[in-house]
C-alpha cells in the first residue's frame, strides 16, 4: 500500500471516529454511494469523506471532490446511473484527500480545476495527522487552477468557484450554482458539528468565521448548501453553524484573555449550550486546542 493510500485510509478513520490501531483493518468495499438530488440540475453524492457535489445536464458532468481513491469504481458507477454523459470538469474544494483522492482516477476523462494551493500542496509532500502524504502523480494534479475566482459555463449555468483565504485550508474554494439555487462550501461547512480545521496548512478558525460569514451574505433564503461533511442543509443551518464559531470561540478568547493556559481552557470545557455540536470526528477537546492556536496565530 503506498504512502498517499494508506494516509487517505487513516483520514477516513479519523473521520469516522475509529483509533489509529484500526487503520489496517479498514475496509471501503462496503461504502455504498448514495446519490441525493438537491435542486436543478445538482446532485450530492454520499459515501465515505467528503460530499461529493454534481452538474448533471446536457453538457455531460461536472464533478466536485471525488472522495477517496478505492471509491473511485463506486463513485463511476454512481455517475452513469445519471445517465447524462460524460465527466468533463472536476473541481476540488480543497486539497485534502477525502476530496481528492479520486483525481488520478477522474483526471484521466476530465479536465481537474482547483486554486493554486491546492496544486501546490498536491505536488509537494505533505503531512497531515501525523502522516507523510506524498506527492500526487501528474494524472492527478489540477491542469487549470486560479487565485480569485473562476467560472466554467456548463449545462445552462455560471458555476462559479470563489476562492476564501486561511479558513479549513489555505486553498479553499466554494462553488456557487445561481440558476439552480445551490452551493457546495466544500470544508468550510460541516454540518451539525465542530469542523477540522487544518491550521497547519494554511487553515484558522478566525477565517472560517469570517469566510461564513462573507458566504451567508451572498446566499438567498431559499438556497440549497452541499456542505463538505453532513446533510443537505439550509440557510438556517450555516447561520446556526455561524453562531457556533462565533459562541465558542468567544468563549475560549476570554480564557485567552484572562492568561489561561490551554490545559486550563480543555480542563473547563464549553457550555452545555455546544455539546450537541460534538457529535464528529472533532471533538471538544480538539475544537479548543484549534480556537486556541487560531487565536494564537490571528489572521
Amino acid at each position: 500500500m503506498n504512502v498517499r493510500i494508506t494516509t487517505v485510509i487513516m483520514i477516513a478513520m479519523t473521520m469516522t471516529g475509529y483509533c489509529s490501531n484500526a487503520i489496517a483493518q479498514q475496509d471501503l468495499s462496503s461504502v455504498t454511494i448514495k446519490t441525493h438530488h438537491v435542486a436543478g440540475n445538482i446532485y450530492m453524492l454520499e459515501g465515505r469523506g467528503g460530499n461529493i457535489g454534481v452538474s448533471a445536464g446536457p453538457d455531460g458532468l461536472l464533478m466536485i471532490d471525488d472522495q477517496f481513491a478505492p471509491l473511485s469504481d463506486k463513485i463511476q458507477t454512481a455517475l452513469d446511473k445519471l445517465d447524462k454523459g460524460k465527466l468533463k470538469f472536476l473541481l476540488n474544494t480543497h486539497w485534502h484527500g477525502d476530496h481528492t483522492g479520486g483525481n488520478e482516477a477522474f483526471g484521466k476523462q476530465a479536465s481537474i480545476i482547483a486554486h493554486t494551493n491546492v496544486r501546490a500542496r498536491l505536488v509537494t509532500k505533505q503531512t497531515l495527522f501525523g502522516r507523510e502524504v506524498g506527492p500526487s502523480p501528474k494524472q492527478a494534479l489540477p491542469v487549470i487552477t486560479f487565485d480569485d475566482s473562476l467560472s466554467v459555463h456548463f449545462n445552462d449555468e455560471k458555476i462559479k468557484a470563489v476562492h476564501l483565504p486561511h479558513g479549513h485550508t489555505d486553498g479553499d474554494s466554494v462553488i456557487f450554482f445561481p440558476k439552480s439555487n445551490v452551493v457546495h462550501m466544500g470544508d468550510l461547512m460541516f454540518a451539525g458539528m465542530f469542523p477540522f480545521v487544518d491550521i497547519d496548512h494554511g487553515g484558522n478558525v478566525l477565517g472560517v468565521a469570517r469566510n461564513v460569514e462573507t458566504i451567508i451574505k451572498m446566499l438567498p433564503k431559499d438556497i440549497k448548501i452541499i456542505p463538505g461533511h453532513g446533510p443537505i442543509s439550509t440557510l438556517d443551518d450555516l447561520k446556526a453553524y455561524h453562531a457556533m464559531l462565533l459562541g465558542t470561540v468567544d468563549v475560549v478568547r476570554k480564557q485567552v484573555d484572562a492568561g489561561k493556559s490551554l490545559e486550563d481552557i480543555k480542563a473547563a470545557g464549553l457550555p452545555a449550550t455546544w455539546d450537541k455540536w460534538a457529535g464528529g470526528f472533532i471533538k471538544t477537546d480538539g475544537w479548543l486546542e484549534a480556537i486556541y492556536k487560531s487565536l494564537k496565530q490571528p489572521l
